[in-house]
């Protein structure tokens, strides 16, 4: 992790989509020098997590607190921890959890969401779920622990405690917490899949949906759940859940509302695309969500009569 073509590599990849601030630009300008200073900051275990900027956030109907990091050092060290720690990781969680994984994004779930929907009976029912205050509510012991079945090296554990610890909770914003947020759940992921025999299991985040052709069973999925996260990661199912029949509500997840016989783009989107009719680059980017669901009509109003395709 502490190698010097680990160290450039996170410093390009960290640059992507950045290089318009100062900050980025000093460091593309001083390369070599950043290069030795990390590596030697790393293999001396001299680094320490920099002070936050904190600040709001609006996420659809959320105001979040986001924080933000240096780019140099500590945006760079959290693309050097994840780029070693990546292809373990990723072993590790199971094929239907989302976000954060190269080539698991929302798309590849809405893909399989749809694949498992063909079989009408097993998928009658849905039980819907998100945690109650995931990130700020993440136990550090318990994530420490986590983190230590499968890695032993006691120098990266070291240097990940000193970011863990870092803010309450795990803090929205940096590059290494997506990835703590799932390894976290990793566990559990396995524990409902294998123990509790969930054939159609998805997971975005701490939003998971649960399909089966029996409510009953459904609600008794949800006792363990929730025994489970109270017991083993002392989280919260928020009181929010639900459990109905798929194709009287739909099923609300990924930015899409799922039917057994169509798929419709969530209505936020729609709107959030309404406002924005004028602005071709946000035009094409909303063609990214429609092309996946049924939307000829909307797309046929809003895009191909705006010559956006």
């Amino acid at each position: 992790m502490c190698s010097k073509e680990n160290i450039r590599s996170a410093i390009e990849n960290a640059m992507k989509g950045k290089s318009h601030y100062s900050e980025v630009q000093y460091v593309k300008a001083n390369m070599e020098k950043c290069i030795d200073d990390l590596h030697v900051l790393l293999s001396t275990k001299q680094f320490k997590n920099s002070e936050y900027e904190i600040f709001q956030k609006k996420s659809g109907d959320k105001i979040r607190e986001i924080y933000k990091l240096p780019f140099y050092p500590d945006r760079i060290v959290h693309h050097c921890i994840v780029q070693t720690l990546q292809p373990m990781w990723t072993k590790l969680l199971i094929r239907d959890t989302y976000s954060t994984i190269p080539g698991r994004g929302i798309h590849d779930g809405v893909r399989r969401v749809k694949k498992a929907l063909k079989n009408v009976n097993g998928t009658r029912y849905c039980l819907k779920l998100d945690v109650k205050k995931y990130y700020p509510s993440i136990d550090h012991n318990v994530l420490k622990l986590i983190l230590q079945r499968k890695i032993k090296d006691a120098d990266l554990l070291e240097l990940m405690s000193e970011i863990i610890d870092s803010a309450n909770g795990i803090p929205i914003g940096n590059y290494v917490s997506q990835w703590f947020g799932n390894v976290y759940l990793s566990y559990f992921d396995h524990f409902c899949k294998e123990q509790l025999k969930c054939n159609y299991y998805f997971r975005y985040c701490d939003d998971i949906v649960i399909l089966d052709a029996d409510k009953n069973r459904l609600h008794a999925i949800l006792v363990s759940i929730n025994d489970y996260l109270n017991n083993e990661l002392n989280l919260t199912v928020k009181g929010n859940f639900q459990v109905f029949p798929t194709n009287v509500r739909g099923i609300d997840f990924l930015g899409y509302r799922f039917f057994h016989t169509h798929t419709l783009v969530r209505k936020r989107i729609v709107k959030q695309m309404k406002r924005k009719l004028n602005n071709q680059k946000s035009m094409v980017s909303y063609w990214g969500w429609l092309k996946h669901a049924d939307t000829y009509r909307l797309t046929n109003k809003y895009l191909y009569e705006r010559k956006f395709k």
